[in-house]
C-alpha cells in the first residue's frame, strides 16, 4: 500500500506543492525562500522518516507569514490526504526532544479533530530573518489540515533556535509513531466509532 500524496494549492499570496511519502527514508527537498524555515522541514523529514518534497512560492516582498502558514495548510493536507481515512494506523504518538540546554515535548492524536495547544515561548523575535511568531502559524495551520490534535511545549530552553528546532523535532517524532501501521487495527480506523 502507497502512502504518498502530492497536495498543490495557488493563491494570490502564494504557489505552493508538497509531495509526502509516509513510508519514506527521511530525505527532502524543500524550497520556501526561506532558509530557517527550509532548515525546520528538512529535520522535520529526516526525523520523522518522510520523504519530503516542498516548492513553495510567496509574497516575501512583504513578508514571510503567507508563505510560512500556507506551507503547513499544504503540508497538512498532504499527511491527511496520505492516510487515507486514518485506517490501519497508531493515531496517538509523542516525543520528548532535547537540543542542549532545552527540551520539547509533543502528544499527538491523530483523530481528525484538529487542536493546537501552544506552550512555547520565544526569547528573541527572530531566528535568522524568520519570525519566531511565525512558527505558532505554521503548527497551527498543520494541525488544522492533517485533522490532527497537537499539543507542543518547551518545557525549559533558553535558546531561541533550539526551542524553535526541538519543537519540529518532536513533532516529527510524534508524528512518525501515530502513522505507524498497527497490525492490530486489522486495517480499520483506530476509534469506537468505526471513523475518523
Amino acid at each position: 500500500m502507497s502512502r504518498t500524496a502530492e497536495v498543490r494549492r495557488d493563491t494570490k499570496e502564494t504557489q505552493i506543492r508538497v509531495w509526502v511519502d509516509l513510508d519514506g527514508t527521511g530525505a527532502s527537498e524543500v524550497s520556501t525562500g526561506v532558509g530557517f524555515f527550509d532548515h525546520m522541514l528538512d529535520s522535520f523529514a529526516r526525523h520523522g522518516g518522510f520523504d519530503l518534497k516542498v516548492e513553495t512560492k510567496g509574497d516575501l516582498h512583504i513578508d514571510m507569514h503567507h508563505t510560512v502558514e500556507d506551507t503547513g495548510i499544504v503540508l497538512g493536507q498532504a499527511i491527511k490526504e496520505s492516510l487515507d481515512g486514518f485506517k490501519g494506523i497508531r493515531r496517538f504518538g509523542h516525543a520528548y526532544i532535547p537540543m542542549d540546554e532545552t527540551l520539547s515535548r509533543c502528544a499527538i492524536d491523530l483523530s481528525n479533530r484538529p487542536y493546537l495547544i501552544w506552550k512555547t515561548d520565544f526569547r528573541t523575535p527572530k531566528v535568522g530573518d524568520m519570525d519566531t511568531e511565525l512558527f505558532k502559524e505554521f503548527h497551527h495551520a498543520f494541525a488544522m489540515n492533517a485533522g490532527a490534535c497537537v499539543h507542543l511545549e518547551c518545557l525549559y530552553g533558553t535558546n531561541s533556535h533550539h526551542i524553535a528546532e526541538s519543537g519540529f523535532k518532536a513533532l516529527a517524532r510524534a508524528l512518525r509513531q501515530a502513522v505507524e501501521l498497527d497490525p492490530k487495527t486489522h486495517g480499520h480506523a483506530p476509534s469506537t466509532k468505526g471513523v475518523l
